[in-house]
């Protein structure tokens, strides 16, 4: 059973600064592709970022330039470093593995105050 689970949210103001992390319960090398999902409130989960095996990263035009995705092959972790957040990031944020299927996280919630 793969496990991801999600850790590094939290409530930050405007134009602040958060990583969340990502771990597995396996080596992130059996993932073709990793990524963080978001979900706002009262909305449908949308994708924030995406990473695969070779390093190649895709980003929502609404975070480029701010958002950051990394992997650390060695921890098994995945990362996304967010900076100069805005209220409307708001949202629980999903960590997402593809290998033969889809694998999701529990969320972490981040609260953006203006």
């Amino acid at each position: 059973q793969v496990q991801l689970v999600e850790s590094g949210g939290g409530l930050v103001q405007a134009g602040g600064s958060l990583r969340l992390s990502c771990a597995a319960s396996l080596s992130i090398f059996s993932f073709n592709t990793m990524g963080w999902y978001r979900q706002p409130p009262g909305n449908q989960r949308e994708l924030v970022a995406t990473i695969t095996s070779g390093g190649s990263t895709n980003y929502a035009d609404s975070v480029k330039g701010r958002f950051t995705i990394s992997r650390d092959n060695a921890k098994n972790l995945l990362y996304l470093q967010m900076n100069s957040l805005k209220p409307e990031d708001t949202a629980v944020y999903y960590c997402n593995a593809v290998a033969v299927r889809r694998y999701w996280g529990q969320g972490t919630q981040v609260t953006v105050s203006s």
